[in-house]
């Protein structure tokens, strides 16, 4: 039941994502541009370009999870993002060349926006393929889905949409710079009146989110992943409540070869059988009072456990058995003989689930009850872990854990490690990027520090907030840096364009901000409101992931806007020239 209604959910967020997402884009490119045309390019590129990579996972047979169900949106939001960029440079370029023709502003426009879209591009999917160290198989295919859906995406943005632009008469056609050139002009005067202020209030950004990160915790509740209305959680909380339990957690009891001693009075007896059967089963010798009492404490010491529901191993035979033979316990000779003389079908159903003479080890099983409010499932698997040594006086070779409770424990820490160890990968490459896209070592770190600041200050209120990480939420930090870096580099490669001409700073980050910082305020917003689309998931992960990405590229967008200039004004990269 639990697997239909998460293929239910996922079905429903493709289609509510997805038409989510195309609507508001929708409304953006209205309010932005005031022109029936500028909506319909733009949204023929989105169109195609998701129309084009579902066709492609169809062809390649990937199946799509909890986890890649926003595939869709995010493809929308990123094309987007490169149609607004390339859309507001042919405006601006049409409005500063007026005499040129429609063929020679799309070229001009290809021209002056193919590379830095390019690296964009290289940046995110850098981003995306960080997801492919996580070693889990529905986390690496979101990955590579997203990493082709850009390369799908730059294709049809620099085909589709030159091809449409061409096809429309555009002289009539202006930019609606009234909209946002007034909110970004006043982050231009701030950035450059108050460089050393923006520089440190900054710093403190990064102290305050270096706390808040040192706070960072995973969590493994499925039954936390689905929103209190759904009938996967009403199902699972009235299994935890009233049938003892929803997540399976074993103890596997290890015994030595000799297993303990039988008292001498059992070995006589069990000899006396023996020469009255000519069968002899072995395993009637397994059964001896070191065993049976190892199994019973650990079992009592289990079911004195907060968080822990039922519990169920042989001794819950062994108190059965003896309610059956007028509360008399049953010696470890009647164990045996009993355990001899049980048919094979009986003996597969009741008492193999939970021993194996074989394997000389005895299984315990216990259910967590998941919906308990203060449980923190690593801190109960290495508080059972202790005390059975210290409690219960077994050492470490005597037992081991396992089971579903383990498995997502597991997964999710060694996720958590992967994803802060790639984090610094990502950092490292998008860095290498921007040497090679700009050869200056100044502009280079001055371009990734916003987007990293943004980064770790998601992670650090995700860790104020004391919400735990779970496996979406713990890829924010490394997508969002692929993402918001689209914004840095567009800004410094204008820059760059500006002043080879300009040769002012001051007067080029006017510049900059009244021209592409109108475009990174759209593209921002568009992606910043698309991201908020992920709300109406039923997934409560999906949900965090879309506020806190929002949040991030909310975050990023005004660092790039004030940080970054106030940056290239304090360092001055370019060097100082004559007027400068």
């Amino acid at each position: 039941m639990i697997a239909d209604d998460m293929m239910t959910f996922i079905k429903s967020d493709i289609i509510v994502f997805g038409l989510g997402v195309f609507l508001f884009i929708i409304l953006t490119l209205f309010y932005v541009f005031r022109n029936l045309i500028w909506i319909i390019i733009p949204i023929s590129s989105c169109f195609f370009s998701v129309l084009i990579m579902i066709g492609f996972l169809g062809i390649m047979n990937w199946k799509v999870t909890v986890i890649s169900s926003n595939f869709i949106a995010l493809m929308l939001i990123l094309t987007m993002a490169m149609n607004i960029h390339m859309s507001t440079r042919f405006l601006q370029l049409r409005k500063e060349f007026p005499d040129l023709s429609i063929i020679k502003i799309i070229n001009l426009t290809t021209e002056k926006m193919v590379w830095p879209i390019i690296y964009t591009v290289l940046t995110t999917m850098c981003a995306f393929m960080s997801l492919i160290f996580s070693e889990i198989k529905p986390i690496i295919d979101f990955g590579f889905m997203m990493s082709f859906g850009l390369l799908t995406s730059f294709v049809v943005t620099f085909t589709l949409l030159p091809t449409l632009l061409n096809l429309f008469n555009h002289k009539e056609v202006g930019v609606e710079e009234k909209s946002f050139s007034s909110f970004t002009q006043v982050l231009s005067k701030f950035s450059l009146k108050n460089a050393k202020l923006i520089t440190l209030l900054s710093v403190l950004l990064i102290i305050l989110s270096i706390f808040g990160i040192s706070k960072l915790k995973v969590e493994n509740s499925f039954i936390n992943y689905f929103s209190k209305d759904t009938e996967i959680y009403k199902g699972m909380k009235l299994i935890d409540d009233k049938l003892g339990g929803t997540t399976p957690l074993n103890v596997i009891l290890k015994f030595d070869n000799e297993g303990g001693a039988l008292i001498k009075e059992e070995e006589d007896e069990f000899e006396d059988w023996d020469d009255e059967n000519s069968e002899t089963d072995q395993s009637k010798y397994w059964f001896t009072k070191d065993k049976i009492d190892r199994i019973r404490n650990v079992h009592t010491y289990l079911e004195s456990l907060d968080y822990v529901g039922k519990v169920l191993s042989f001794y819950s035979i062994i108190e059965i058995a003896t309610k059956l033979n007028n509360d008399k316990e049953l010696g470890t000779l009647e164990m045996g003989v009993l355990y001899s003389k049980l048919p094979e079908t009986i003996k597969k159903e009741i008492v193999d689930p939970y021993i194996s003479v074989k394997e000389n080890e005895a299984r315990i099983n216990l259910r967590i009850k998941d919906s308990s409010e203060n449980l923190r499932r690593n801190q109960l698997i290495n508080k059972i872990n202790n005390e059975l040594k210290s409690e219960v006086g077994l050492s470490e070779k005597d037992f081991r854990l396992g089971g579903v409770l383990i498995l997502f424990n597991n997964l999710l820490q060694s996720l958590f490690k992967s994803q802060i160890l790639t984090l610094g990968l990502v950092m490292i490459g998008i860095f290498l990027m921007f040497l090679i896209l700009f050869r200056n070592v100044k502009i280079s770190l001055i371009g990734v520090i916003p987007n990293f600041i943004a980064a770790f200050a998601i992670l650090g209120l995700i860790g104020l907030l004391n919400i735990p990480l779970d496996m979406m939420t713990i890829t924010i930090a490394a997508i969002t840096i692929g993402i918001a870096v689209d914004n840095s580099i567009h800004y410094i490669y204008r820059f760059i364009e500006e002043y080879k001409t300009e040769n002012n700073y001051n007067e080029v980050v006017k510049k900059c901000h009244s021209t592409v910082g109108i475009a990174i305020l759209n593209t921002s917003i568009t992606i910043v409101f698309g991201f908020s689309i992920l709300v109406l998931s039923n997934f409560i992960p999906t949900i965090y992931f879309g506020i806190f990405t929002g949040i991030a590229m909310l975050l990023a967008m005004f660092l790039v806007l004030t940080l970054l200039p106030s940056l290239i004004l304090l360092i001055k990269p370019f060097g100082i020239k004559e007027n400068a």
